[in-house]
C-alpha cells in the first residue's frame, strides 16, 4: 500500500511540475508573439 501510494504521488507531483514548465513556456510564446506584433504595428523591423 505504501508503494502505491509513494508511486501515485510521484507520478502526480511529476505531471504537475511538467504542466508548469509548459505553461510558463507558452507565456514567453505569446509574449514574444506580442512584441512582434507590436514592433510590426510600430514598423519596426527586428
Amino acid at each position: 500500500m505504501k508503494i502505491l501510494t509513494f508511486l501515485t504521488v510521484s507520478i502526480v507531483a511529476s505531471l504537475f511540475l511538467n504542466s508548469c514548465n509548459t505553461i510558463v513556456g507558452m507565456g514567453r510564446d505569446v509574449k514574444r508573439l506580442g512584441q512582434g506584433v507590436e514592433n510590426k504595428a510600430h514598423g519596426r523591423h527586428f
